[in-house]
């Protein structure tokens, strides 16, 4: 199953390519986006690197990886250009891809969401409609058993997108890191869901 082409009700998810590089560096460039992940802007060396990481994640699981999300509203009917060319603005990137950090575990059957949105767009509820869809996309279509989050403790807005969602917290824990960030010293924490919750969430009967 490739990875598809998802929709929401102001978003188009396309799934990453090459030719959104320019996108994803544009996006690193602002260090307010990057407050939670790194001290500082990245350079383009480093996204690329990053760009070459993603595309390699997207290919060990069908249907899982990596989406640049666009705004839907000016979708031109009809059209032929690439689905990301007909619409509107670059809205951020959206990540689900197989879990793979050093405090995941090795489980081909549970993905890790996330997301990063230009500064524009925050506070908005996209991130909550986007990672919605990513989680209906996890459960009922790629058929994963479950689905981690992680940020650091003191990452409010990501928190609460993760609760919105409901995603349930499981643990914070206390990594060393090289370059660390204002709050470090208060910790990481995970959430999951899993895919009794999605269904008893969708008042689906779950078996038990």
């Amino acid at each position: 199953m490739p990875q598809p082409i998802l929709r929401t009700e102001r978003l188009l998810l396309v799934p990453l390519a090459d030719r959104h590089l320019d996108l994803e560096i544009a996006l690193d460039a602002d260090p307010q986006v990057l407050r939670y992940l790194y001290p500082r802007a990245r350079t383009r060396e480093e996204v690329l690197t990053s760009h070459a990481r993603r595309r390699a994640l997207a290919r060990p699981v069908d249907g899982l990886g990596f989406w640049m999300a666009f705004g839907s509203g000016d979708a031109a009917p009809g059209s032929t250009a690439p689905a990301d060319e007909a619409v509107g603005e670059f809205v951020g990137l959206l990540m689900l891809p197989p879990a793979n950090g050093p405090d995941q575990p090795d489980d081909p059957t549970v993905a890790e969401l996330g997301y990063r949105l230009h500064r524009r767009y925050w506070r908005r509820g996209l991130a909550t409609e986007a990672s919605r869809e990513l989680l209906r996309h996890a459960f009922d279509t790629v058929g994963q058993r479950r689905v981690i989050a992680q940020t650091m403790t003191v990452n409010a807005g990501s928190r609460g997108v993760m609760a919105a969602v409901g995603m349930r917290y499981v643990r914070t824990w206390y990594p060393s890191w090289d370059d660390p960030v204002p709050g470090t010293e208060q910790g990481e924490v995970a959430y999951e869901m899993t895919r009794e919750m999605w269904r008893a969430s969708r008042g689906e009967r779950v078996p038990g």
